[in-house]
């Protein structure tokens, strides 16, 4: 691929990203005035579409106090891993 058509498929990337960006801004907006109508609510249904927003309760393990409070137990169980990052500046 010849570098002008390197940078015509770079530049038609930015623009792509751009409007996503832009559209999962518009959809968290609608997601933000769904949640202020719901209130407390946790279900609505709303013509075809049932509507929830439930808490989530998840358990983690706090890396960061694991390796203060037991270095060679966390030393242990961690895992490197090596990813090639993709970035079109």
């Amino acid at each position: 691929m010849s570098s002008k058509e390197m940078e015509s498929k770079a530049r038609e990337l930015r623009q792509l990203q751009a409007l996503i960006e832009e559209a999962q801004q518009e959809a968290e907006a609608l997601k933000d005035a769904l949640k202020a109508a719901m209130g407390d609510a946790e279900t609505i249904t709303a013509g075809e579409y049932k509507i929830t927003w439930k808490p989530v309760t998840s358990s983690r393990i706090d890396t960061t106090a694991l390796r203060k409070a037991l270095p060679e137990v966390a030393a242990a169980f961690t895992k490197e891993t090596t990813v090639r990052r993709f970035c079109v500046a």
